[in-house]
């Protein structure tokens, strides 16, 4: 059975619930057979925090990568880990 897992961290002081989950419903949309769960974790206390996990492992951290990412760019970083034949159509690398 599928155990891949996502995890999005966001800043509530920042106001990126949407954000969030607008990330989460395309991860869903893309990886419909891949993932097992998508969850959305508050940090209250990290003013600016965005992270995006995949089975433990740090895909995004807005911090890092000095913004946030491209939906195009997070679906290639995860397809690349939960399955790497995938083809992800018009997200596909060029």
């Amino acid at each position: 059975m599928n155990q891949n897992r996502i995890r999005i961290e966001y800043c509530t002081g920042c106001r990126w619930l949407l954000r969030s989950a607008w990330t989460a419903q395309e991860l869903l949309t893309t990886f419909q057979n891949e993932l097992f769960e998508v969850s959305l974790q508050p940090k209250i206390e990290q003013a600016g925090h965005f992270q995006v996990h995949c089975n433990g492992t740090l895909i995004w951290c807005r911090k890092k990568e000095e913004g946030f990412p491209e939906m195009k760019e997070i679906k290639q970083r995860i397809r690349d880990l939960v399955d790497p034949q995938k083809d992800l159509g018009h997200s596909e690398k060029k």
